[in-house]
């Protein structure tokens, strides 16, 4: 049986500096906001190549912590619009509605599944503020050029980097195109740790402040408050185990991108549409996505023979219910993703065998 993801194998080469970091931070006494997470903002900041990383408690958080500081810092109001890809993920939605802005969905492109930047032309309005970039997948997706656009035009350019830990267009990172980003390490992530947590990067010190004191009750001295903030803090463990996982994760991404290449030159199936991606370290591969019309047959066949897959989402979430507001509009690319989309096995932990057997399966398809 091949798994679609085994996160017990995955942590299993961790297992001992794990267990060693979490009786050191026992006998700390120091569980919060201590020297693990400021090791990891610093170390995960310079692998970034950003002036600041800020430890929260998930990627969602993340998110809504940046357009709330950009609302406090008067960068934006209440209400301003947010483009945001129509096929991603829900949170990407739910963390602008969260900050009280508005979210305008867009549609992607069949070839990559992301936003581009004609789509983000044709799609910017007066009130357009900023633009939500999504790396969905792992991808980066002319992030520069969009990121070009927004300063001619005054707009803000947030990255939701949750799936695209260490992809790089040219030379730079995700994290540090667009003026912050977003982060998750959920377990399931390139860079995952045994719990939720997330993480904001940027380049400018005020937001960062900003952030900081909003992740902690809006206080940036104990029991002073300047904003109306929240609790959403990475803890020591979380930190700790990410800042060992980070070493490996340049190395980790590359047998992605093998596994991935060996996919794309050797599966032969024309019933199977496999996704387009250039070589380059745009991609990280955090999900290997094809398409199948008949997605259901495919995945039962998968299955039968021992292939486990997820579906990378079933429903667009202009369809979900509690996105009643959107459901009157029509994403044609986006609506064909959803109802096509299915991910095969791509992590570092899968043998050669086992991805010649995954690809030979899926060649013997009809």
């Amino acid at each position: 049986m091949i798994k679609y993801l085994d996160l017990k194998k995955l942590n299993e080469p961790y297992e001992e500096i794990i267990l060693e970091k979490t009786r050191s931070l026992l006998s700390s006494g120091w569980y919060i906001l201590g020297k693990e997470v400021e090791n990891f903002e610093r170390e995960y900041a310079s692998y970034c190549g950003v002036k600041h990383a800020i430890g929260v408690g998930n990627g969602l958080d993340a998110l809504v912590l940046i357009f709330k500081a950009y609302i406090e810092l008067g960068k934006l109001e209440k209400g301003d619009q947010i483009l945001v890809p129509a096929n991603s993920y829900i949170a990407s939605i739910l963390a602008v509605i969260e900050a009280g802005l508005t979210p305008k969905l867009v549609d992607v492109n069949l070839e990559n599944y992301n936003l581009d930047i004609h789509a983000v032309k044709k799609a910017v309005e007066p009130k357009t503020k900023g633009i939500l970039s999504v790396h969905l997948y792992g991808q980066i997706t002319e992030g520069q050029e969009i990121r070009s656009f927004c300063d001619e035009h005054g707009l803000l350019m947030i990255e939701d980097a949750a799936q695209a830990h260490g992809a790089k267009e040219g030379l730079k990172r995700a994290g540090a195109i667009g003026h912050a980003a977003g982060f998750s390490f959920y377990p399931g992530k390139n860079l995952g740790c045994l719990g939720d947590g997330g993480a904001v990067t940027t380049n400018n010190d005020k937001l960062a402040n900003c952030i900081k004191a909003l992740r902690n009750y809006g206080s940036e001295e104990k029991y002073k408050n300047i904003y109306k903030g929240v609790n959403s803090r990475l803890d020591e463990i979380q930190a700790s185990i990410l800042t060992e996982k980070l070493k490996n994760l340049d190395q980790d991404n590359q047998k992605r991108r093998a596994i991935a290449e060996r996919y794309i030159n050797e599966i032969k199936n024309k019933n199977v549409e496999i996704p387009l991606w250039d070589k380059t370290e745009n991609h990280v591969f955090h999900i290997f996505g094809v398409r199948e019309k008949d997605r259901n047959h495919f995945q039962d066949y998968l299955h039968q023979n021992q292939i486990y897959t997820m579906i990378h989402y079933p429903i667009p979430p202009h369809k979900q219910d509690c996105m009643k507001e959107f459901s009157q509009l029509s994403f044609p690319v986006s609506e064909q993703i959803h109802r096509e989309i299915i991910s095969l096995p791509c992590h570092q932990m899968l043998t050669e065998d086992e991805i010649s057997f995954i690809i030979n399966v899926i060649n013997n398809y009809k």
